[in-house]
């Protein structure tokens, strides 16, 4: 059985701004479930599942800042543009990667640090 990433979850302050953010700049719906404050997250048929939640620790505490993701966009200038326009921050401009793609590392209004790469043609696992 291969190790694939299965779930992700997003760790939000205001978690109605954070899904403005998210629906505004990646085009992901989120549907309520569970508890208050928490929303699956549907990126794309066949994509692996993920979670909007309320925030229980302190940003950045010890522990809880987790694995960074790399989200897979068409056009990651589009994308760096929208983030700003949403609330977010480019902590990397577009930087390229021979044989991969175009890479940007941001940070949510949540101050989740997440990237959005652009492959190359092919390239796309």
């Amino acid at each position: 059985m291969p190790n694939d990433i299965a779930h992700f979850a997003i760790s939000a302050d205001d978690c109605q701004r954070a899904k403005a953010f998210y629906e505004s700049v990646f085009g992901w719906r989120f549907e309520p479930w569970g508890p208050p404050d928490f929303w699956r997250i549907h990126t794309s048929p066949g994509a692996i599942g993920g979670a909007l939640q309320k925030r229980q620790h302190p940003a950045h505490e010890k522990g809880v800042g987790g694995y960074e993701c790399t989200i897979a966009v068409e056009d990651v200038q589009a994308i760096a543009d929208a983030i700003a326009q949403a609330g977010g921050k480019l902590t990397m401009q577009p930087f390229a990667i021979e044989r991969v793609g175009k890479l940007i590392q941001f940070e949510d209004t949540e101050g989740n640090v997440a990237c959005a790469m652009q492959y190359d043609q092919g390239v796309r696992p």
